[in-house]
């Protein structure tokens, strides 16, 4: 084999790789990391009929707040942000129906993935929203629940089974 075909060369007890070789080397590490990641066991997002995975955030007012503190209502789970154009336009209706809803037992809990804290103040107080607003700014409980695209809005039961999941507004 000439030379400069060679993968892999030996000189004076040194082991040499071409680059080509480096580079798909590298890339079935990379391709294999990110299968490992996506495919971890437990990660999976919850599924009908299951109890959804409890988390802990933060109020508007500082205070933590468990999603399991809502066992007994119905909850309706939204994650969303103020800079997603779909989530703004849906945050109306959704103020409409915790209003509407809560004496029934139902509560809307809106997960805020928000940044920028002031903009969130700032849209709640524009908008009056009534329901439950929730910061995960490092997108814990998003990611928990394998949400990436906003709004992503999860009906849990009293005992907290997901009854359905929705995606966009």
């Amino acid at each position: 084999i000439p030379r400069a075909r060679r993968a892999v060369s030996i000189r004076e007890g040194m082991i040499f790789l071409q680059p080509q070789t480096v580079a798909r080397a590298l890339l079935v590490v990379l391709v294999g990391a990110f299968i490992f990641v996506i495919l971890q066991p437990g990660d999976a997002p919850p599924a009908v009929g299951e109890v959804t995975p409890d988390f802990e955030l933060s109020n508007l007012q500082g205070q933590q707040v468990q999603l399991s503190m809502y066992r007994g209502k119905v909850v309706v789970l939204n994650f969303w942000a103020t800079w997603c154009p779909p989530c703004v336009e849906e945050m109306p209706s959704l103020n409409s129906f915790a209003r509407i809803f809560a004496s029934r037992g139902v509560v809307v809990v809106a997960v805020s993935v928000d940044d920028d804290e002031q903009a969130l103040r700032r849209f709640v107080t524009d908008h009056q929203l009534e329901m439950v607003i929730l910061r995960d700014p490092r997108r814990q409980a998003a990611t928990l629940y394998q949400t990436y695209m906003y709004p992503e809005t999860y009906t849990l039961d009293r005992q907290g089974r997901l009854l359905r999941k929705l995606v966009g507004p």
